[in-house]
């Protein structure tokens, strides 16, 4: 069920990829491993960036969510040092009528629209509560050292 399942969610993201975004399998022999590519959204701090995500498709998928971690560096309060994402859809909010690319659109999504009061780095949530244009500095710094070639 699960590897039919990501089959035809690959089939679907080459003919309709969602926008700035990229993934698919890191080798021909493990379906259930996966890279994805996001480009920084231009209406934030993380334009111009290219960020590299590490997915694992559970064998129970659809019925669990995918893990997804981001393995390029990024300034931002959801997503802590080791690359987590704090998104409810990666956790108590999946659903199996979600895909893969819905999940890379909300997470582009999340860049744009940072949720500072349910933060997985706590210091950068408070930074942008309260000093936005620090943070905003801070996230391009960050996107210019890590996400650009």
């Amino acid at each position: 069920m699960a590897q039919r399942r990501i089959q035809k969610e690959l089939l679907d993201l080459k003919k309709d990829p969602p926008v700035n975004c990229s993934a698919g399998p890191v080798s021909e022999t493990d379906l259930f491993h996966w890279q994805a590519t996001i480009m920084g959204p231009s209406d934030s701090p993380f334009q111009g960036g290219i960020f590299f995500l590490d997915i694992q498709f559970p064998t129970d998928y659809p019925f669990k969510p995918p893990k997804c971690r981001f393995i390029t560096k990024v300034f931002h309060p959801n997503i802590n040092s080791s690359g987590s994402i704090c998104l409810d859809i990666l956790k108590d909010q999946w659903s199996p009528a979600l895909t893969i690319s819905k999940v890379l659109l909300s997470i582009c999504s999340l860049l744009t629209d940072p949720n500072p009061d349910d933060p997985l780095a706590p210091d950068v949530a408070h930074m942008l509560n309260t000093d936005k244009k620090r943070y905003e500095a801070t996230a391009r710094e960050w996107t210019r050292k890590y996400a650009m070639g």
